[in-house]
């Protein structure tokens, strides 16, 4: 139970090893921005950003690229860093090739602790 939210978000990127965003409102766009922001700019790992539900989030995504991007607010390729799908299956199967590419035993041990 967190008093702050800017505390809750802080502990949902540090001991996160991906995320996937299913459909929701403001509180799930506030996530999803932060930590795509955070991605973005290097601040933190690359690692999957999952969107499920192509219906819910396909109108979000041609909005960035048709406004953010076509604006020059963000860069070409940066809405390639989430990943769009209705497929169960590639979801978990981009979140288990992350861990066995990018992660030690250590670090995922480490996560859980």
């Amino acid at each position: 139970n967190f008093h702050y939210f800017f505390s809750r978000k802080v502990c949902l990127v540090k001991y996160s090893l991906g995320f996937v965003y299913m459909p929701g409102g403001f509180g799930t766009l506030d996530e999803l921005f932060e930590v795509v922001t955070l991605v973005q700019t290097h601040c933190i790992e690359k690692f999957p950003l999952i969107l499920y539900g192509k219906k819910h989030w396909r109108g979000l995504l041609n909005w960035a690229r048709n406004t953010l991007e076509k604006g020059g607010f963000i860069s070409p390729g940066d809405i390639e860093l989430m990943t769009l799908t209705d497929d169960i299956d590639e979801a978990v199967e981009l979140l288990l090739n992350y861990m066995n590419e990018r992660c030690s035993e250590k670090r995922i041990s480490n996560a859980f602790n």
